[in-house]
């Protein structure tokens, strides 16, 4: 699991990159920034939750 957190934190940042090269109107451009922040903070949580789960263990 913390590699699939790490690797969707990525994810969400080239879509905020793409979002801002791609879109021109400012409407779009926010909510896909905004669905990006979503994403990479959904893979930061999937990545501190498997760290937890692994550190409970021992």
């Amino acid at each position: 699991m913390k590699t699939a957190g790490l690797l969707v934190m990525p994810a969400g940042f080239f879509l905020v990159v793409a979002a801002i090269a791609l879109f021109s109107s400012l409407t779009m451009r926010s909510i896909f920034v905004l669905c990006g922040l979503a994403v990479e903070c959904l893979g930061l949580g999937i990545a501190v939750r498997s760290h937890m789960a692994a550190r409970g263990e021992n």
